[in-house]
């Protein structure tokens, strides 16, 4: 076997350097944990056991720029088109020639609602069929709501609830299961917090228990089955009520 020369060697040596260098700048897929479970406590504050989370759900990366893309998204898809000009033809008016085309010694127009008069039209103004929509696809909609629901849960700003329901609309009972819960999962933010303190999910729809928690400012109150990256990340906290049920039904939009 031939010996390789001194610049050989450097060359090989240089080569595995920039190798490795390569591999170490590799990012690693996160490893798959195992199925964890989350307390569950009681609109009094106690413990109703505990829950297997899936790990489609609460397990999934961190993704940036998805998640960005996907929030930019459906805020321009929420964005009204309100500021609206009108251009000449469109402006009352104007519709008499103010003086003879040649011989008054003064420059010629046509109408009086031209853009160069007081009160005229407005030229290349903001109009109203200026389109902000932005397509989403469904998967990306999906990826981005796990890698969300991912990034709270590993914050700890999921709570769940095995039920939160009142024998009648009552604001005061509301803020006293409010104050309960966040005693007992250690979230004083959740009734300390001014504004955007939490979203309250619910498994199906439940009036009572919206009509008490509405006047509350700093909580909004959604149905699981709508929950979005732009609301979970508006607010602090997230508290899903009927766990079971409720990520049965954010499982199944996953798997859609």
């Amino acid at each position: 076997m031939p010996t390789l020369t001194k610049k050989a060697k450097s060359a090989v040596s240089s080569a595995k350097k920039v190798v490795a260098k390569r591999v170490s700048r590799k990012v690693s897929k996160p490893a798959v944990l195992a199925e964890g479970n989350a307390s569950v406590y009681t609109m009094a504050g106690k413990s109703a056991g505990t829950i297997t989370l899936p790990t489609e759900l609460f397990n999934a990366p961190w993704k940036a720029d998805l998640v960005h893309q996907v929030v930019t998204g459906m805020q321009a898809n929420a964005r009204p088109v309100v500021a609206h000009t009108k251009d000449r033809g469109e402006v009352r008016g104007g519709g008499k020639k103010p003086w003879k085309q040649k011989g008054t010694g003064r420059a010629r127009h046509g109408s009086i609602r031209s853009p160069l008069w007081k009160g005229g039209g407005v030229t290349f103004g903001p109009r109203k069929e200026r389109i902000f929509s932005v397509k989403i696809n469904r998967r990306m909609r999906a990826a981005a709501l796990a890698s969300v629901l991912s990034r709270k849960w590993k914050d700890g700003e999921i709570i769940f609830v095995d039920q939160i329901a009142f024998a009648a609309p009552k604001t005061k009972d509301a803020k006293q299961a409010l104050g309960a819960i966040a005693k007992a999962a250690k979230a004083a933010g959740l009734v300390e917090k001014k504004g955007n303190a939490a979203v309250i999910a619910f498994a199906t729809k439940n009036t009572n228990a919206e009509k008490s928690l509405r006047n509350i400012g700093n909580v909004l109150v959604e149905e699981v089955r709508n929950l979005n990256p732009v609301t979970i990340l508006s607010h602090r906290y997230l508290v899903i009520e009927h766990p079971t049920e409720s990520l049965a039904t954010l499982s199944a939009r996953l798997a859609k």
